[in-house]
């Protein structure tokens, strides 16, 4: 498996719509791995292949601990289940959702050390093709519901700022900027 390069706001590749995969192959399943393997060892719970500089209607998440957010074998414990994934998706759609809305202090690792007050439904259906190219419903509610959104929302090419306010929006993109003037010397 390959770790991936990461795609960093304020890149223009970021806000590009993708496009579907007309069937999931041997390619496409190697692809979804290194997904995976790269959204664990950035300790993310979703990626988009957008974020890593394909656009292509795939994501993939996990909200078991692989990145060690739990305090304790207890919290773990509660937290990890196969219900939480992984979860490979190929053309992701979003079927139905509630009108109830959940507030979430989101991050997303296209912008590193950044995060945001993101209001969405609180529960979503989701419509997607798995890892064997087999089509597949999830019912999702709090956290896996946040994310799934958050990460069908970078394939639309949407990012989490663009559902904040302006100014809020615009101090974590003049942080972004600063970012990558140094990352660029």
């Amino acid at each position: 498996m390959a770790i991936l390069p990461l795609v960093i706001a304020p890149d223009p590749r970021l806000s590009v719509c993708s496009a579907e995969v007309a069937v999931v192959d041997d390619k496409i399943r190697k692809f979804l791995d290194d997904m995976m393997d790269t959204m664990h060892a950035e300790g993310g719970v979703g990626l988009a292949a957008v974020q890593v500089g394909v656009h292509k209607r795939i994501l993939v998440m996990d909200l078991n601990d692989r990145a060690g957010r739990y305090k304790n074998e207890e919290e773990r414990a509660k937290g990890e289940s196969p219900e939480n994934g992984p979860f490979y998706m190929v053309n992701p759609q979003i079927i139905k959702e509630s009108e109830e809305e959940n507030i979430y202090e989101e991050g997303c690792l296209s912008f590193p050390d950044q995060r945001a007050l993101v209001t969405r439904p609180k529960n979503v259906k989701v419509k997607y093709l798995d890892y064997n190219g087999k089509e597949q419903t999830l019912e999702c509610d709090g956290l896996l519901a946040t994310c799934v959104q958050h990460e069908i929302d970078h394939l639309n090419g949407v990012v989490f700022i663009d559902h904040v306010s302006k100014l809020k929006a615009d101090v974590i993109m003049r942080k972004m900027k600063k970012l990558k003037k140094l990352t660029d010397k």
